[in-house]
C-alpha cells in the first residue's frame, strides 16, 4: 500500500465538522493521537489539545461534541484503515485459507506506519487502540450508539475475516465469536507484553502473538469442520 493513496471515510455522526476537510482538522487528530498516547485518554482534554496545537478549545468543539466521540471516531479510522488493509492483501487469493493467514497476520502483528496518510501516526494510533479503545464502547450510551453505526468499521473488520472462515467451514457455528476473540486476545498479549509480562509468552522481535493465533484458529477450526 506504499505507493497509494487512500482517502478513509468515517460515518459522518462521529464529527460537527469533517477534521479531514482542513488543516487544522487534521492537526486535530494527529496531534491527539500523540497526546492521547502520552497522557492517557482520562487526562486528555480539549483544552490541553488546544494548547498544543495553539488553538482555542473551541474550534476543537466545531470538529468533535466531545471527547468521547473523538475517541470513537479514532478507533473508526483506525477499523476502516485495517479494513482496508484486509482487502489489499486478499484480493486475487484463490485460497481461503491462505485469505485467512494473511487477515490473520494483518489483525495480529505489530502495526507499521503507512505513509499513504500523512497525518495519522498509525504506530502511536494502534497503541490507544490496544490500551483505549475499549473505553469507547463500555458505556452506558453503548446500544444508542450502536444503533446509529458508531462500531459498523469494527464489525465490518470482524464480518469480513469470518467470511473467510466459514468458506473453510460452511457449518462452523461460531465465526464471529472467533475472530474477534482473536482481534481482542492479540490486543491484550501486545498490552501484556509491554506492561504485565508475567501474563503472556511473547517474545521480543518475535511474531509470537501471529503464530499463537494463527495455529489456535487453524487447530479449532480442523476440530470443528
Amino acid at each position: 500500500m506504499k505507493n497509494l493513496h487512500i482517502q478513509i471515510e468515517i460515518n459522518s455522526e462521529l464529527y460537527s465538522k469533517n477534521p479531514d476537510s482542513s488543516e487544522l482538522g487534521r492537526k486535530i487528530i494527529n496531534k491527539s493521537i500523540e497526546l492521547i498516547y502520552e497522557i492517557g485518554f482520562e487526562a486528555f482534554t480539549f483544552k490541553k489539545l488546544g494548547n498544543l496545537i495553539s488553538s482555542p478549545e473551541s474550534s476543537i468543539y466545531r470538529y468533535f461534541d466531545n471527547k468521547h466521540t473523538l475517541l470513537l471516531y479514532l478507533t473508526s479510522w483506525y477499523w476502516t484503515w485495517i479494513e482496508y488493509q484486509l482487502v489489499f492483501v486478499t484480493t486475487n487469493i484463490e485460497s481461503p485459507h491462505e485469505r485467512l493467514k494473511k487477515s490473520l497476520n494483518i489483525l495480529t502483528k505489530p502495526v507499521e506506519e503507512d505513509t499513504t496518510v500523512s497525518f495519522v501516526n498509525e504506530v502511536l494510533l494502534s497503541e490507544i487502540i490496544f490500551s483505549e479503545s475499549i473505553k469507547g464502547y463500555h458505556t452506558k450510551s453503548v446500544d444508542e450508539e450502536n444503533k446509529k453505526g458508531y462500531f459498523k468499521a469494527y464489525k465490518r473488520v470482524v464480518k469480513r475475516v469470518s467470511d473467510i472462515v466459514l468458506e473453510i467451514g460452511p457449518e462452523f457455528p461460531y465465526p464471529h465469536m472467533l475472530i474477534s476473540t482473536v482481534i481482542e486476545g492479540a490486543h491484550h498479549q501486545k498490552y501484556f507484553s509491554e506492561h504485565l509480562p508475567a501474563l503472556t509468552d511473547v517474545k521480543k522481535n518475535g511474531n509470537s502473538i501471529t503464530n499463537f493465533y494463527t495455529e489456535l484458529v487453524f487447530n479449532f477450526l480442523e476440530k470443528k469442520t
